[in-house]
């Protein structure tokens, strides 16, 4: 190779952050029930649980419209996708949104102040209700 001669690059790198919203916005497309679209919106929103390469192997599926959310995926793998207590209990109660699993509404008290509202919405995007607002007081 000659000095002259231009540097070949290898593939482009992708960015992460530009993949996992690509992702997001796909699942969100390919969503039409009301109640797994309030799921797909909060698995989102929450994104650490979405962003476990086995949470994704297990609930993304591809459909001939792109990438779909299959919840019936993650029934019974909650336990062995390395997730920690609090990412477990908001998958659980997630999961219930879905009509997957036996999750009781107490359980919200495993959640802390980040992924509490984000259930809170799921359950008003559930009920068809998107007037109530979400919030910390003043």
């Amino acid at each position: 190779m000659t000095g002259t001669e231009p540097e070949t690059t290898g593939p482009e790198t992708v960015d992460p952050e530009a993949e996992f919203q690509q992702l997001c916005a796909e699942l969100l497309r390919n969503t039409r029930l009301r109640r797994h679209r309030a799921a797909v919106q909060a698995m989102v929103e929450e994104r650490s649980v979405l962003s476990v390469p086995a949470v994704q192997r297990a609930l993304i599926v591809d459909s001939r419209k792109g990438r779909a959310a299959r919840f019936e995926g993650l029934s019974g793998l909650q336990y062995g996708l390395g997730l920690d207590e609090q990412q477990r209990a908001f998958l659980h109660l997630v999961l219930s949104m879905v009509g997957i699993g036996i999750t009781t509404l107490a359980s919200v008290e495993d959640l802390d102040d980040h992924r509490l509202p984000i259930i809170l919405r799921g359950i008003l995007r559930l009920a068809g209700n998107e007037d109530l607002a979400v919030g910390r007081r003043l």
